[in-house]
């Protein structure tokens, strides 16, 4: 005669583990675009020239210039 299941020997088991956390490695940062020497230069001599071609402004122009590619892409 079978036995109930109140009665059947209960197996004894370990408790579970949490699954194992994997590495993950940090996700890189996506590539920027950097703007070439040329094109920043052409954008600094637009500069230049909207400004009437006046001296002591070119490393304003060039940073601008860097800044505005740099949004632009």
């Amino acid at each position: 005669m079978p036995t109930p299941k109140s009665e059947k020997a209960e197996k004894t088991t370990k408790p579970r583990k949490a699954p194992a956390k994997k590495k993950t490695e940090p996700t890189p940062e996506p590539a920027v675009a950097r703007p070439t020497h040329d094109q920043i230069a052409a954008l600094a001599q637009k500069f230049w020239a909207e400004r009437g071609y006046t001296d002591g402004h070119a490393e304003q122009d060039w940073l601008r210039a860097e800044q505005e590619l740099q949004i632009a892409s």
